[in-house]
């Protein structure tokens, strides 16, 4: 019997798009989990205080049970970045499903609240995968962005409080501005020049 190519192609796209479904919902499962972990952690340092010394203690505690177990994502150094995790986002229904643990390994070395809330939005408005956020972040795109006079637009279009209306409102290398004819003072996108 003779199928045709449609429905061939439309199982295809659904096997595909089941199996794109399934790897993301496997990462944010991980991602919840090491929040939860951060999580664990944090709540038994506290106990209502701050309590440094203790928390270095039952970090090392536990990779040292954790590990043989678990293997080196529990190391000492892991533990602490799902506390780390947990402090800088504490509330897990704001976590985004769109981000598996290697964006938010690379959110997490980002100090500047402004900052983090820049490129996670800039992640989600260009679908950006971790190798192209971290380019992003060591090309210091915020950086550069900030180099234009006009700041607060530039943070606010960074925390989605306002659309660029024109291409000339953000650039990412301001050396390209002198080149293009155009004045310092605005902000622009890269993506709207090229």
């Amino acid at each position: 019997m003779k199928i045709s190519k449609t429905i061939l192609t439309d199982i295809q796209s659904i096997i595909l798009q089941s199996r794109n479904n399934a790897v993301r919902s496997v990462n944010f499962e991980r991602v919840l989990m090491y929040w939860k972990i951060g999580k664990r952690i944090f709540e038994e340092e506290q106990l209502g205080e701050e309590r440094a010394g203790y928390g270095t203690f039952l970090i090392k505690t536990l990779a040292e049970k954790l590990e043989p177990d678990y293997g080196t994502g529990f190391s000492t150094r892991q533990l602490e970045r799902f506390r780390q995790f947990y402090r800088i986002f504490p509330n897990a229904s704001a976590l985004r499903t769109e981000f598996g643990w290697t964006h938010y390994k690379l959110m997490l070395s980002i100090e500047n609240e402004d900052k983090r809330i820049f490129y996670m939005s800039e992640s989600i408005k260009n679908t950006w995968n971790a190798r192209e956020l971290e380019r992003q972040i060591n090309s210091h795109l915020f950086e550069r962005l900030l180099l234009s006079n006009d700041k607060n637009k530039v943070l606010a279009i960074a925390k989605n409080q306002k659309n660029p209306e024109l291409p000339e409102e953000i650039i990412k290398d301001p050396m390209v501005l002198e080149f293009l004819g155009l004045k310092r003072e605005a902000a622009y996108y890269e993506k709207d020049i090229e």
